[in-house]
């Protein structure tokens, strides 16, 4: 399928013009000043402008089977590096990361996804199996590079099927400027539904909406029937903190609260926002927030919560999924928490339409402009969008296929080609008539979300321009509603979007856009080993059939 593309005259630079930029006054970051670095600052164009520091940070992620018990309940997990989550990834803002990737599991393969992470000219290095590369097969490593464009919080988990449900996930930060002062990083905090039974065997014995989770855990640990334990965060009184929240789970949306604490809300994903106040906010599946709050409360004990919202979700432990907020000079440093949470609705909103970008990226309007519809429906257990289930191939991927000028995609993969310079833009309605919420994420890009609402899009996509419009990669199209959203053509490649409901993904709610399929080949990172990657999980499949046959659509 060709999908419409509208020149609107904005242009957007390649990732090819991404450079170093000089100044004569360096911005000193600080405590006080957390809006500078250096030569950049919290103001600079991240999509056009990003520093080159020369510096290259190497990490080696081992994904292993192993047996542990986050929440006190033994079982065996998928792990990188036999942690849940796995190493945090950290770098500065222009950094160069290199990953390793070796696949240590006994008859699965697997691959890893950068969340959010816009990958210019480096699609080889998006990690999803049958879109960007071939599956890893066991006992093989893959590397991959990536220039750090952008700066904030986000994640890293496989891509492969439902893997990284049973535990494959670990925190990414990229530092960089902020929209509000801070004295302590408190870093990367991963809330995730969890289930005691293993993700495929759900996934397989499932006849109706996902299977609810057992628990949930706060950075990989959690109470359940009086074992395990909670996760504990430290601070002083009067000092203010950042906290970087990261929904990593399969099923649950979120709604997040630290009981007596009110916040500031700086960045959405990997998007520095103008800062608000809130008590409690809704974290899709996917979604990012980075908050600071200032430790002004009496010095006591407070609960951390992430609350599974059950008019969307199912989890047996709604109000138990908790950690500990501790003052240092609290009078008893080791009792629980006997705070009281907020009040709050139960629902699946989304803060999307309340988030105005630090940077404003505007949408020209000196076209009309067209619209493409991708309507989302359930039939045969089955999710469709685009009027496809999609299923991938794990030994084709469709970037390979690209490299080898070949566009004859199997109609499975659900292909929407998109063909134009940086300065044109996609625009695209996703819409549902069922009643059920799915939090939609794109690869390769921002969605600047243009609207977003109950019941039928109307008018036009030029009514919905707006200069300070949200910009992010994890949007939920609402139940029985609809998502207008757009994108630049500015970064080639093969880019998947898809529900971050790992269910409702399984079931083939995912398709993938070939974004200016004539300047993909040769430029965005495929190389020896990476064909190497294919010939290997090739030859392992012609070894183990059965085991790598696939019972969802891959992703």
């Amino acid at each position: 399928m060709i999908f419409k593309v509208i020149s609107l005259g904005a242009t957007v630079a390649a990732a090819t013009l991404i450079h170093a930029r000089s100044s004569s006054a360096a911005c000193v970051h600080s405590a006080n000043a957390r809006s500078c670095w250096g030569n950049y600052d919290i103001t600079t164009d991240y999509y056009e402008t990003a520093p080159h520091t020369g510096v290259t940070r190497t990490y080696y992620l081992s994904l292993n089977n192993v047996t542990m018990a986050p929440d006190g309940v033994s079982r065996w997990v998928t792990a990188f590096n036999s942690s849940i989550p796995g190493p945090t990834i950290t770098a500065d803002w222009g950094d160069t990361v290199v990953v390793y990737v070796t696949n240590n599991l006994e008859s699965n393969g697997t691959a890893v996804h950068w969340h959010g992470l816009r990958q210019n000219y480096t699609a080889a290095s998006d990690g999803v199996p049958g879109v960007t590369q071939c599956a890893i097969a066991p006992g093989d490593t893959f590397k991959y590079t990536w220039h750090a464009t952008q700066y904030g919080t986000t994640w890293y988990h496989s891509h492969f099927s439902l893997q990284y449900g049973n535990g494959a996930i670990g925190p990414i930060v990229i530092n960089g400027p902020a929209t509000a002062n801070y004295d302590v990083d408190l870093g990367p905090l991963t809330i995730q539904d969890w289930a005691h039974s293993d993700a495929f065997y759900l996934f397989s014995i499932n006849t109706g909406p996902p299977p609810g989770a057992d628990n949930g855990l706060l950075n990989g640990t959690n109470m359940y029937n009086d074992a395990g334990s909670y996760y504990t965060a430290t601070v002083d009184p009067g000092k203010t903190y950042r906290l970087r929240v990261i929904n990593s789970g399969v099923y649950a949306h979120m709604k997040f609260s630290i009981d007596n604490h009110t916040f500031q809300v700086i960045a959405a994903d990997l998007v520095p926002i103008v800062p608000y106040n809130a008590t409690v906010i809704d974290v899709a599946l996917g979604q990012r927030y980075d908050i600071v709050f200032t430790a002004n409360q009496t010095a006591d004990n407070y609960w951390i919560r992430a609350i599974p919202q059950l008019s969307c979700t199912n989890n047996k432990n709604q109000n138990g999924i908790k950690g500990i907020l501790r003052y240092a000079t609290a009078a008893n440093l080791t009792a629980d928490p006997t705070t009281t949470a907020y009040a709050y609705a139960d629902d699946c909103g989304d803060e999307t339409m309340s988030l105005t970008p630090k940077l404003t990226k505007p949408i020209s309007a000196s076209s009309a402009a067209s619209s493409g519809s991708l309507p989302v429906v359930f039939s045969q257990a089955k999710w469709h969008i685009n009027g496809v289930t999609q299923v991938i191939d794990w030994a084709n991927p469709s970037l390979g296929m690209v490299e080898a000028q070949n566009a004859s995609y199997p109609s499975a993969f659900n292909v929407i080609s998109l063909n134009g310079t940086s300065s044109d833009w996609a625009y695209f309605v996703i819409s549902s008539s069922i009643p059920v919420d799915h939090p939609m994420h794109i690869h390769g890009h921002d969605f600047w979300v243009l609207a977003r609402g109950t019941g039928t899009f109307s008018g036009a996509f030029t009514d919905y321009l707006t200069t300070a419009g949200p910009r992010r990669d994890v949007v939920v199209l609402p139940a029985v509603g609809f998502l207008a959203v757009a994108f630049p053509l500015d970064n080639p490649g093969t880019w998947l979007m898809h529900c971050h409901i790992a269910f409702h993904a399984s079931e083939g709610l995912s398709l993938q856009f070939v974004e200016r399929y004539s300047e993909i080949g040769g430029n965005v990172g495929v190389d020896s080993a990476w064909n190497k990657t294919c010939t290997n999980w090739k030859a392992y499949v012609a070894g183990e059939p059965t085991l790598a046959e696939m019972d969802d659509s891959g992703i």
